[in-house]
């Protein structure tokens, strides 16, 4: 294993943070796996998972298991893992921005578009090659103007050129959900399924660019463009990319850590990344895989005090009673209901919400929405 410091660009005499990676494995001897925890800091359970990760890899590459390399980030955000307001942690949006730590990642697709344009041929391994070092040199031109834009670029850094990406995440409060492209859904569906995922929701371009997307919409966009073009030229998916909710913020046990991180590393197995006696068996899905666009976000229209009806995991009906919000001083309950068929599958954690305030999402089926789909 190798540990590497990315210094950060710093905001202010005297502060000084960085970014730690460390490295398993041969470059070029495999596939590359790069794996990242808490990129919005408040979110700890992927921490953890890093921290048991960890351990397992050591003892697979003293044992010289591995077949590829494995770069794990346990602390993917030291910005936001120092902000903290009135006690509370406030990792999800840099303080001195506004922006969420998850967004606003640049379209490679565009960046490296340029330099690969008639340098492409018949051999899709030396295509994925060259948008690869293509990707590499436009991060090493980039320069950096606030520390959180060096914080983006250390990120994609280590993770541009690899062949899967899993970037770890929670919600308030839910069920182990999975959110992945439409075109990185074939090869990472094993993964899901180790995993145990309870809801699985896909897209092709969710928008505002979180950094999974940042690094595997640049492959199919890219690929688009050719056929835009009338040029038949292989260019696969060179990366697939993830991610992966690691079910609730108060979700930090060990049994539930070592449980992923096992599941991470079965999954590893599966994909060749760790040598076995005897790959592990895909378990059966616990869900089918379902629209990003057929989630449907509930709101509270009034303020109140918030009793859910329904848990996380629990499939409902539409019409079925989600959640009611109580107004203790006119007296006035306003009932929330379930407006498609799915798995309830994150809720907020708070138990009083303002006027428009969010209170969980549902998995439907049948895609509705449309523009950007994540939320704030």
């Amino acid at each position: 294993m190798q540990r590497i410091d990315h210094p950060l660009l710093s905001p202010s005499l005297g502060s000084h943070k960085s970014v730690t990676s460390f490295h398993f494995g041969q470059p070029g001897t495999g596939q590359k796996i790069y794996i990242q925890a808490s990129l919005h800091a408040e979110e700890l359970p992927g921490m953890l998972v890093a921290h048991h990760l960890r351990a397992q890899l050591e003892t697979a590459e003293a044992a010289g298991l591995l077949r590829g390399e494995v770069v794990l980030v346990p602390v993917a955000n030291p910005i936001g893992l120092a902000q903290r307001l009135d006690h509370k942690p406030m990792g999800r949006f840099e303080l001195d921005t506004s922006e969420n730590f998850n967004r606003h990642y640049p379209d490679l697709a565009t960046a490296v578009a340029p330099a690969v344009h008639g340098k492409l041929g018949p051999d899709g391994a030396a295509n994925v090659k060259l948008v690869r070092q293509a990707m590499g040199d436009y991060l090493a031109q980039w320069e950096p103007d606030t520390e959180l834009q060096s914080l983006r670029r250390t990120l994609l850094q280590l993770s541009h050129d690899a062949d899967c990406m899993l970037d770890l995440h929670c919600d308030c409060e839910g069920v182990l959900h999975f959110y992945t492209e439409e075109p990185c859904w074939p090869q990472l569906a094993p993964l899901a399924h180790f995993l145990g995922a309870q809801a699985i929701l896909l897209a092709r371009n969710s928008g505002n660019r979180p950094i999974d997307e940042c690094l595997s919409s640049a492959w199919w966009q890219l690929a688009d463009q050719l056929k835009s073009q009338g040029i038949q030229l292989p260019l696969p998916q060179g990366c697939c990319s993830t991610t992966i909710e690691l079910r609730g913020e108060l979700d930090v046990t060990h049994a539930l850590a070592q449980q992923d991180a096992q599941a991470i590393l079965s999954w590893l197995q599966f994909s060749g990344v760790l040598a076995c006696k005897q790959i592990p068996a895909v378990p059966a899905p616990c869900c089918a895989a379902t629209p990003l666009a057929g989630s449907e976000t509930l709101y509270a229209r009034t303020p109140g005090v918030v009793v859910f009806a329904a848990t996380p995991g629990q499939y409902l009906k539409t019409g079925e009673l989600v959640a009611e919000v109580i107004d203790p001083i006119d007296n006035v309950t306003e009932h929330v209901w379930a407006g498609v068929d799915g798995v309830f599958y994150a809720r907020i954690r708070d138990r009083y919400i303002t006027a428009g305030g969010e209170l969980g999402k549902i998995a439907g089926a049948t895609p509705f929405r449309k523009g950007d789909l994540l939320g704030a």
